[in-house]
């Protein structure tokens, strides 16, 4: 494995020198009169202001809190205002790191994490990495079927979960896909389903059987075990797996991409960089889910390289919550996508709250609206709203908001190309279009993933030999670095910075014994950017079918996000002579009835 990271890395070096050589590279056209002219390609390089730095998660921990032991790390409000300082997270991640180890886990064994916001996912995260243990984030909303296909899909040795998120259950929903657990011993299970899992943590004061209490791992090391946790960052390699994140797949399953810590750690630190998180101890209003990119990057890696505070308002997201904390806390840094943006104006336009702290807002996970660029920045009182662009596959960013930019730029574009990143957009052949052409946008650069876990196909259909990521986006790039999305080229619909993949969400309804066919589309949403319209065709053509029903069928089957906002029945779907259904034609229909 070293070896053939050492030869990856080499290649991303020799690709990178040979772009910028070809940088100065011009494309040539003819005019009418046959004489030749220049057009410069659609490619961007951006040095930075920052260099790279070559550290593990683990150490990144260890240098915050020698740099701010006694800043405030983390502040939860809904567990009783719990606050950590950076010096008291360092004791608490090196205690429950040595008792993963106490339990068998090994370097490069996956840590599933399944809980909303909080203490729990924080300290586990930095734990595990600290371990040189890879964490699996797990959305709080899933189902059971969901939970299973991840934790098999890269084989999770280790579930630390809350006691349970909203209506659900956690234990017993891992309890429904291993029913071993009750009678095994703690950190002994052995599961017909799970095969690779052996020990379930549960954050709860209860005793549950076959399950360890959260709390109880922190008196489990031996200080001596305590100790060795730092011995071993030294034999953790920066490129290698520290986090594995579920994306889209083709199947209607997601993959699961692995990020490095070389990822996390530069990207924390540039992004950090760009939002200013250098000039001052700002306190970050974190309203993003943590397991998310955004939340475990842009919020916790950032705040680590600058000893920024993290202020986790509630478990989910609520605006009543994210507009009393960051009054309360005195958040000057606001982290949300446009949806909870949408809510937290609104909220505070209602309670006619009037704000002094916060100083930046940052969205990203979806489109913003230039209305909305405007409300937030009026209605919260910042100085700045700044953008930013990504992907799970990219670690996080890689187009930001610069320091100083024009309103225009930061309403029309995804920001500039990111420190150390290189990006090209390409036509539909793989050459490199004009600056201004839509094409296809492809990013290379240090936060590229190492791949999809256990698919190597895929990989190699995403990231080419020069170590060049396509993103499946419809871009246009700017001489001057800035970027913008003119569409997708994937289906993948994004609702209020969640991802759906229509296909998942078609495979399930078409086990409804009413349904024949269903085809699933993203439409325009002003609150959440996007939601989920289901076209069905009935097997009953006198039969009806309503959003209710749908509903009813996808409880505790699909996460809520995923189930349809819209359902329209028709007799005959548009397709084409292959057979192939015209999802354009879909959303014209839809357009129509607006």
């Amino acid at each position: 494995m070293a070896s053939l990271r050492l030869l990856a890395h080499y290649q991303y070096q020799r690709a990178a020198w040979y772009s910028r050589v070809l940088q100065s590279i011009r494309t040539q056209s003819t005019d009418a009169t046959g004489v030749a002219h220049e057009k410069a390609q659609s490619y961007v390089h951006h040095i930075g202001s920052k260099p790279l730095v070559y550290r593990n998660v683990g150490q990144h921990l260890r240098l915050a809190a020698e740099r701010f032991p006694n800043n405030e790390a983390i502040v939860s409000c809904h567990e009783a205002g719990a606050r950590l300082t950076y010096a008291a997270v360092l004791d608490k991640v090196d205690r429950l790191a040595a008792a993963f180890h106490q339990l068998g886990l090994r370097q490069g064994d996956r840590v599933g994490i399944w809980a909303p916001n909080g203490t729990l996912f924080y300290l586990t995260n930095l734990a595990a990495a600290r371990a040189g243990m890879i964490t699996v984030g797990i959305n709080p909303a899933y189902q059971v079927p969901e939970l299973e296909y991840a934790l098999q899909k890269v084989g999770v040795k280790a579930l630390v979960a809350a006691e349970g998120y909203r209506q659900q259950n956690y234990y017993g929903m891992i309890s429904h896909i291993a029913p071993e657990l009750a009678s095994s011993k703690p950190g002994e299970l052995k599961s017909k389903a799970l095969p690779e899992l052996s020990a379930v943590i549960i954050d709860s004061q209860k005793s549950l059987p076959g399950a360890i209490k959260f709390s109880e791992l922190f008196e489990l090391p031996s200080e001596q075990a305590i100790s060795k946790i730092e011995m071993l960052q030294s034999k953790i390699m920066p490129d290698s797996g520290v986090n594995l994140q579920f994306t889209s797949g083709t199947t209607g399953h997601p993959k699961a991409a692995l990020m490095s810590h070389f990822g996390f750690v530069n990207n924390g630190l540039h992004i950090g960089n760009r939002n200013e998180m250098d000039q001052k101890m700002h306190r970050l209003c974190v309203q993003v889910p943590l397991f998310h990119a955004f939340g475990m990057v842009i919020a916790i890696m950032a705040a680590l390289s600058y000893g920024s505070t993290l202020v986790l308002p509630t478990a989910g997201f609520k605006a009543a919550d994210s507009l009393a904390a960051i009054v309360r806390e005195r958040c000057s840094i606001i982290l949300g996508t446009p949806t909870m943006y949408v809510d937290l104006v609104r909220r505070i336009v209602e309670s006619g709250a009037k704000l002094d702290s916060p100083e930046i807002a940052v969205t990203g996970g979806a489109t913003c609206s230039p209305k909305l660029f405007a409300d937030i920045k009026h209605t919260l009182g910042v100085r700045k709203v700044k953008t930013v662009f990504g992907m799970t596959e990219t670690t996080a960013v890689i187009f930001q908001s610069l320091f100083e930019e024009s309103p225009e730029d930061v309403q029309q574009t995804v920001g500039h190309v990111t420190d150390h990143y290189e990006a090209k957009v390409i036509d539909r052949d793989g050459h490199i279009v004009p600056f201004g052409t839509a094409g296809e946008l492809c990013v290379r650069g240090y936060g590229t993933m190492l791949g999809y876990w256990g698919d190597e196909k895929k990989t190699k259909e995403t990231i080419d030999a020069d170590r060049w990521l396509r993103t499946g986006d419809q871009f246009m790039l700017r001489e001057d670095g800035y970027g913008k999305i003119v569409g997708r080229l994937k289906e993948v619909v994004i609702r209020g910075g969640e991802n759906i993949y229509p296909k998942e969400v078609e495979d399930y309804l078409n086990t409804y014994p009413k349904i024949l066919e269903v085809h699933c589309i993203g439409v325009p949403d002003e609150r959440t950017g996007e939601e989920l319209c289901a076209y069905v065709r009935l097997k009953d053509p006198e039969e009806t079918i309503d959003r209710e029903e749908i509903k009813r069928y996808c409880e505790g089957k699909l996460a809520y996000y995923k189930v349809p906002k819209y359902v329209r029945v028709l007799n005959d779907l548009p397709k084409t002579t292959s057979g192939k259904v015209q999802k354009f034609k879909l959303a014209q229909l839809f357009a129509a009835e607006r």
